[in-house]
């Protein structure tokens, strides 16, 4: 169904290198699946609605009943793998499409689970449920004699993973919404919260250390002070306000106007998101895949949400929302604005969780 996580707890893609925003799409392959013939049929659906369908049947599928979910935005339909047509009947009847597959998601995450021990740096792995399979990726610092081992791994788990290469390196960007700044480095501002009643602002761990200082200018005066964080293993970090500055439950569009935030939400496979950032401003793209671990130089962060949307150095940190909806913040990929690549972001609902937040 859709992702379960736990802490760091998504092994889905990995990945090396520091790059903070990634772009680009992954291929899928067709799934060795098929639809039974039904008089039902699926609800027509925004992304937006499709996720909360997709939370609403997680509750009422197993793991070794359920294969994944993901939005078909040319139908705009729900799809929901499932391994028998008694699961089949209970996604139809909640007004999604029903598509049986050989794969379960308890058979699906031990091989996910298998890939952690022969990803090198520069490997990304995650479930897809278009294809019903563990999809590892490589960048291309992946070759010889590491190419051919990870190769011959995937290789030997029958048919349960591919294996695609990509260009560039996976990477953290340090850079980011509106332009934030720390010792030098600039980043972005994710979301503004409110932790205990006192205002603050999500950004990702990678862009600072806990007890830095932050500001809304280059050499400006400071704003903030980061009091919670961590990278590797997760990418979040709380920078809490030290000074009365004007924090809005928004994020800049670089248009002249503001996307409201009024939630969070977990990401869907197949939505369209947007990205607001402080280097490249905003750009758009389409969620390929959930529970992703990323093995950057410094380290894996697991349970990071893949996309096709650019970004570049200095994104890091920045909002990945849908509509209203906050879900994730920058942390790292590769590519870039101009020629693509792929991002990877940090789930705003683990963030939150961890440093005890909620959206203003």
């Amino acid at each position: 169904m859709t992702h379960r996580r736990t802490s760091h707890r998504r092994m889905a893609v990995a990945a090396t290198g520091l790059a903070a925003l990634l772009a680009g799409s992954f291929a899928v392959t067709q799934a060795n699946a098929t639809s039974p013939a039904t008089d039902a049929v699926p609800d027509v659906l925004s992304s937006a609605e499709a996720g909360e369908l997709a939370g609403s049947l997680a509750g009422l599928l197993s793991d070794e009943a359920a294969g994944g979910t993901f939005y078909d935005s040319d139908t705009e339909t729900l799809v929901v793998n499932v391994v028998d047509e008694a699961a089949a009947d209970t996604v139809r009847e909640a007004g999604a499409e029903a598509r049986v597959v050989e794969n379960s998601l308890a058979t699906l995450s031990e091989v996910r689970a298998s890939v952690e021990d022969f990803a090198v740096p520069g490997t990304a792995w995650s479930i897809d449920p278009v294809s019903n399979t563990v999809r590892v990726t490589v960048d291309s610092t992946v070759t010889g004699e590491e190419l051919a081992s990870v190769r011959d791994s995937v290789e030997a788990l029958d048919g349960l993973a591919t294996l695609e290469q990509r260009a560039g390196e996976y990477q953290p960007f340090i850079a980011g919404g509106d332009a934030i700044y720390s010792s030098g480095a600039r980043c972005s501002l994710g979301f503004n919260v409110s932790v205990g009643g006192q205002p603050g602002f999500l950004t990702a761990g990678h862009c600072g250390s806990v007890g830095s200082g932050w500001s809304d200018s280059s050499g400006g005066g400071e704003i903030g002070t980061m009091t919670a964080g961590e990278f590797p293993g997760g990418d979040y970090a709380l920078v809490e306000y030290s000074a009365d500055i004007d924090n809005p439950s928004a994020v800049n569009r670089y248009d002249g106007s503001t996307q409201e935030i009024t939630g969070a939400a977990e990401a869907t496979v197949g939505q369209s998101v947007e990205r607001s950032g402080s280097t490249t401003g905003l750009h758009g793209g389409e969620v390929t895949a959930v529970d992703v671990s990323v093995s950057y130089p410094q380290g894996t962060v697991n349970g990071t949400i893949e996309t096709t949307v650019c970004a570049e150095p200095g994104d890091s940190g920045g909002a990945l929302f849908s509509g209203s909806d906050a879900l994730g913040i920058t942390s790292g990929g590769s590519g870039n604005c101009s020629s693509g690549g792929q991002t990877f972001f940090y789930p705003v609902t683990d963030a939150l969780d961890a440093v005890g937040a909620t959206l203003p």
